[in-house]
């Protein structure tokens, strides 16, 4: 089988389709990871795998391929059929079923598709990644060393899930009383349409919906809400309408940014300084995790509210995989990925949108004003160098900023008295990162252009063509 190792990803498995991905390396990824299931699960029943996928023009094809590997290995297919990512782990780890596999390649541009997939354990889920499996199923794709398939394969439909998942939701977060508000939402007619739809048909509010309809060919724009040129046309919308605030998921949902009632993307570490402290409320205490990338105002936020936290490497298998490790509640990434313990570490973006709603119901203030009463750092957003030294920069970085305390955890972080930077490379495309945060804006904004500064004197820039 000739598979391209390349797609393999840190977190994931993504490629082109149909060069990369296709229908052979689909049914030989598939039977690969339902061979390390089998290797790792001792279970004495018959093994059961949720099936999803996404709304790619590609993810029929390759969902039906899939679904056939896995029942000529022996399986008992749960086939959730099109769905978000958060609503595929609900459905793994809710149901208590064995594994999954989603067909989805995230924001990825519409030529690409992909794999993510999860084992189920009594810890919660455990999100396959380079930590956690990826190169076994890498090893055993290309060479097809795949378990004896035995008898007995199924196929068992369970769709329309939806319903449950915000019940589910709801009552984690004890029934809120929410108030009425207008919310604009962006899905980029990708798969959070699926969950913001349910939503406010169980909760207060007016919702306005703009690329609503499922569409693989992205029309109206990418479904990468981390490139905020993609969120233009909401953020009009939401002044336009007078709205309370505006969502924007990305391609397979499980990233969410908002937009306040000012028309700004809010931070994605505001939104875990909320949601940290209201489930600081419910569990006194408890730890909380953040990513390298921004730290200042979290560790602030929970040491206020009386709770623990620790600092993780980026990547949504990475954290989900220090949450088992630590017991925490609650992680927020920085590119807007928020992991509950009570989703089975997996992201719940329904937790999301009703914790907010909740805080601004009870509080009685507008999004924008939580912004301010949650800001203990302003933050850069990050930058991103196509380069081909990567090593040389980081070397570099720790030589010149070398006062300051080194972590070397994911990349280089230095951290001063008054302001950090981290610096990385990109697990899922050929990009060196960064991002700098500080107590005083200014301060942030002196050290950002110091720092683009000097990575572009060192740097040697990639001329080939962009990659994701």
């Amino acid at each position: 089988m000739d598979i391209d190792p390349k797609i393999f990803k840190a977190y994931d498995i993504r490629g082109i389709y149909p060069t990369q991905v296709n229908s052979s390396t689909i049914e030989a990824i598939v039977k690969a990871t339902y061979t390390f299931f089998k290797n790792k699960l001792t279970l004495d029943h018959q093994m059961t795998v949720v099936l999803g996928n996404d709304m790619r023009t590609s993810s029929p094809e390759l969902m039906a391929v899939a679904r056939k590997a896995l029942v000529e290995m022996g399986a008992h297919v749960i086939d959730i059929g099109m769905v978000s990512t958060p609503s595929f782990y609900f459905s793994v780890f809710h149901y208590g079923y064995d594994a999954g596999i989603q067909i989805t390649a995230s924001h990825n541009p519409k030529e690409y598709n992909g794999v993510k997939f999860v084992m189920n354990s009594p810890e919660g889920l455990i999100k396959v990644g380079k930590s956690t499996g990826m190169d076994e199923v890498k090893e055993m794709a290309i060479n097809a060393k795949f378990a004896q398939p035995e008898p007995g394969g199924k196929v068992e439909e369970k769709l329309e899930l939806m319903d449950e998942e915000v019940k589910v939701a709801l009552n984690i977060l004890d029934n809120p009383k929410i108030n009425h508000y207008k919310v604009v939402a962006d899905p980029a007619n990708a798969m959070g349409a699926q969950y913001i739809g349910a939503i406010f048909e169980h909760v207060p509010a007016e919702l306005i919906k703009m690329n609503f309809e499922y569409d693989g060919t992205f029309p109206a724009h990418q479904p990468d809400p981390l490139n905020y040129d993609n969120l233009v046309d909401l953020q009009k919308k939401v002044l336009e309408e007078k709205a309370d605030f505006g969502l924007a998921p990305d391609g397979d949902g499980d990233r969410l940014f908002f937009i306040d009632d000012l028309g700004q993307v809010v931070p994605a570490s505001i939104i875990t300084g909320i949601i940290s402290k209201e489930f600081l409320r419910k569990y006194p205490g408890a730890m909380i995790l953040f990513d390298i990338r921004y730290i200042l105002n979290n560790t602030k936020i929970v040491e206020e509210f009386g709770g623990k936290s620790e600092v993780t490497k980026v990547g949504h298998a990475f954290i989900t995989e220090s949450m088992h490790k630590t017991g925490a509640i609650f992680a927020g990434e920085s590119s807007a990925h928020y992991f509950y313990k009570d989703a089975g570490n997996g992201e719940n973006q329904l937790m999301t949108i009703l914790t907010v709603l909740k805080v601004m119901s009870e509080e009685n203030k507008k999004l924008s004003e939580l912004v301010e009463e949650y800001r203990r750092a302003y933050e850069s957003t990050e930058f991103n160098f196509r380069v081909t030294n990567a090593s040389e920069i980081l070397a570099a970085l720790k030589e010149k900023y070398h006062d300051g305390q080194l972590s070397e955890l994911d990349g280089v972080s230095v951290t001063y008295s008054q302001w950090r930077f981290n610096v990385r490379t990109s697990n899922t495309e050929p990009l060196l990162r960064l991002n700098v945060e500080s107590f005083a804006k200014a301060l942030m904004e002196e050290k950002r252009d110091e720092l683009m500064a000097f990575i572009k004197s060192v740097a040697k820039e990639d001329t080939s063509s962009s990659g994701h």
